[in-house]
C-alpha cells in the first residue's frame, strides 16, 4: 500500500485488514471508532457461536486472544497513529 498523506505504511497496512481506506484528511478517532464497532460485533459473534454449542466455554478465552490479535490498532492510542514510524 502506498503512503497517504501523514499515515505511515503500517497503520495503513493494519486499517486495509478492516476494509478501511483513510483519505489524508480521515480523522484517526473516526477509524478507531469503526474499528472498534468491527471488534464488538466479532465478539458478540464469538459468543454467539459459543452459547449455540460451536465451541466450549473453556475454548472462549483462546479464540478471543485470538480476535484480540487482529484488533492490534485497539491497543495503541489514536493519537500515536499518525505518530509511528
Amino acid at each position: 500500500m502506498e503512503p497517504i498523506g501523514a499515515w505511515p505504511l503500517n497503520i495503513l497496512d493494519e486499517l486495509a485488514r478492516h476494509g478501511l481506506a483513510p483519505k489524508p484528511d480521515t480523522p484517526p478517532a473516526l477509524l478507531r471508532e469503526q474499528i472498534s464497532d468491527l471488534y464488538r460485533y466479532e465478539i458478540r459473534q464469538l459468543r454467539d457461536r459459543c452459547r449455540a454449542g460451536e465451541f466450549t466455554t473453556r475454548a472462549l478465552p483462546a479464540r478471543v486472544v485470538e480476535l484480540r490479535k487482529r484488533y492490534v490498532l485497539l491497543s495503541i492510542p489514536v493519537e500515536r497513529w499518525l505518530a509511528l514510524p
